[in-house]
C-alpha cells in the first residue's frame, strides 16, 4: 500500500516532547496574570523532563553513574 502523506516527516518522540515544551513556553510569555504564566512553565518544565527521560530510553544518553561508597562498620 502506497504512503498516502509523502509530505510527513517522523520526528523522534522527544523531540515531540520538545516541540510541546516550546508551545508551553511561549504561552507562559504571552500569559496574562502569574497563575497562567506558571501553569505554563510548569508544563514546559513537565515536557522537557519527559524529552529528557525518553532520550534516556531511547538509549540516546548515559544512564547516570551513580557512586556507591561503602559503610564502615563500626
Amino acid at each position: 500500500m502506497p504512503d498516502l502523506r509523502p509530505h510527513v516527516f517522523w520526528m523522534k518522540q522527544s523531540d515531540i516532547f520538545r516541540d510541546n515544551a516550546d508551545n508551553c513556553f511561549q504561552l507562559a510569555e504571552r500569559a496574562e496574570g502569574q497563575p497562567a504564566n506558571k501553569r505554563y512553565s510548569r508544563m514546559a518544565s513537565a515536557w522537557t523532563a519527559l524529552a529528557h527521560e525518553q532520550d534516556w530510553l531511547d538509549g540516546e544518553i548515559p544512564p547516570v553513574a551513580r557512586r556507591f561508597t561503602p559503610q564502615r562498620e563500626a
